[in-house]
């Protein structure tokens, strides 16, 4: 991230999965799209395509795997889904994060109950000040 003109400028490149921003006082996610390939061998390989956008004060920005979604559980062991983690990150954004992160993870606990764990799960979420 870089300052310019008194905005901060980032700056994203990703493989499948997209960073998304939640802008200070409102509901509505600004979602960027990673790219449609893996990180490392890949037979039709190209250069990640970097979007640039602006943030101020305020704005969260959360990037993560698909653990999460994917995750099973629930009354009819049924995956948690991306709507759901949106949702969950809308209610909570304005949180503190190491609050955000408790109920992140109590959710996640409550959602999985007995099943097991199916992927790796990484959310990481920062708040422009």
């Amino acid at each position: 991230m870089k300052l310019e003109n008194g905005k901060s400028e980032l700056l994203f490149a990703g493989a499948y999965n997209p960073l998304w921003i939640i802008r200070k006082d409102t509901v509505d996610i600004e979602k960027i799209k990673g790219d449609k390939q893996p990180i490392g061998k890949f037979r039709n390989a190209s250069p990640f395509k970097t979007h640039k956008t602006f943030v101020q004060p305020g704005d969260t920005i959360y990037v993560f795997t698909d653990g999460y979604a994917d995750q099973f559980g629930g009354k009819k062991n049924k995956k948690f889904k991306t709507v759901n983690l949106a949702r969950l990150l809308v209610s909570i954004q304005e949180k503190e994060m190491f609050q955000q992160r408790q109920i992140l993870e109590s959710q996640f606990d409550e959602w999985k109950g007995t099943f097991e764990q199916i992927d790796d799960v990484c959310i990481v979420g920062l708040r422009i000040v």
